[in-house]
């Protein structure tokens, strides 16, 4: 078992109950002019001093140092190598729908894992109709779900309408509709913190409701098991989804999706945030959503600190009310 340096999930109990990414932090004496160093020897796309609200779908955070999108398994391995010599602080991420930035921002590397990083490779499976998909991280879940439909192959529509990436949506064990990533995931290629590739079974992956253990590596490829379907009936039971989906979500304001996570063996947590009385309580420009109580949405003008009041206040509100602390489904970076 690897240790977990690099990525992944990691809790510090907060009285304002913030969930804290894991990222590889900043060395003590690192060179300040590892910019330079890494504008010369990656050959890869970077954008400097770039805003994270341009790469987040809340729409809010100060800007990153450097955005790093690398376009293939290798770039991002010499990527992660090179910065893991440089001593530098970096983050991965996919479409940053489940994210909130600072304000401040970030004063390292966001490696961006997007379009270019969004590979497939189908293969048989064991038993007749079975096919196994092997996807990059970087792939749209929309998009994945689409090209399912299309290739008559059946077992992610729950994700149909889930935003936000492959890689995102396998870390996050992200579900809908009574179903997770986890129940339809065979493998997961990870990277360590050197670019090292390590291959992990499904009997070696530690699935949990909206998390799986990382140990500290990235993921960079998943791969699903998925049977064989009609393209139509499988067309319409996605539509019926989104359908479903869009008529009991926000439309048309910035938002991340589900904010909190649901509470074990107690209602959803947009229900107790609802019977809290808090809809359509606004911090600044963050707003508990009218149409669905989990959704924080951003009116026009929202800040991080905005969201961050916003969360703190709803946690506040519900633990006083039926003595259960909210947890954060967003990442907060």
């Amino acid at each position: 078992m690897l240790p977990a340096k690099v990525c992944g999930l990691q809790q510090r109990p907060a009285r304002t109950g913030l969930q804290l990414l894991g990222q590889r932090p900043m060395k003590k004496g690192v060179d300040k002019g590892w910019p330079e160093q890494l504008r010369a020897l990656w050959p890869g796309e970077i954008e400097w001093d770039s805003p994270m609200a341009r790469w987040c779908t809340l729409q809010v955070g100060g800007p990153a140092r450097a955005i790093a999108m690398p376009a293939s398994l290798e770039e991002l391995q010499s990527l992660i190598a090179m910065l893991a010599r440089l001593g530098v602080c970096w983050r991965v991420i996919g479409r940053g729908s489940n994210l909130l930035v600072s304000d401040a921002g970030y004063d390292g590397v966001i490696v961006m894992l997007g379009r270019k990083f969004a590979t497939f490779a189908q293969r048989a499976g064991e038993k007749h109709g079975e096919f196994l998909l092997r996807v990059e991280a970087g792939c749209s879940l929309m998009k994945l779900v689409n090209w399912c439909t299309g290739q008559g192959l059946q077992g992610l529509e729950f994700a149909a309408g889930i935003p936000g990436s492959v890689g995102g949506a396998v870390v996050m064990n992200a579900g809908a509709w009574g179903k997770e990533m986890g129940e339809v995931v065979t493998s997961v290629t990870f990277l360590t913190q050197s670019g090292d590739c390590v291959e992990r079974e499904k009997s070696g992956l530690a699935f949990s409701y909206r998390r799986l253990e990382t140990e500290g590596m990235l993921v960079a490829a998943a791969e699903f098991l998925l049977l064989a379907g009609d393209p139509h009936e499988i067309g319409a039971r996605c539509a019926g989804l989104m359908g479903d989906r869009k008529g009991k979500q926000p439309q048309g304001l910035a938002n991340a999706g589900s904010f909190f996570k649901n509470p074990a063996g107690l209602p959803a947590a947009g229900k107790l945030i609802q019977d809290a009385g808090l809809k359509g309580v606004r911090v600044g420009g963050a707003e508990v959503s009218e149409v669905h109580a989990n959704f924080l949405v951003n009116t026009g003008s929202a800040t991080a600190r905005d969201f961050l009041g916003l969360m703190q206040l709803v946690q506040e509100k519900v633990a006083a009310r039926f003595g259960v602390w909210l947890e954060p489904e967003v990442h907060i970076l």
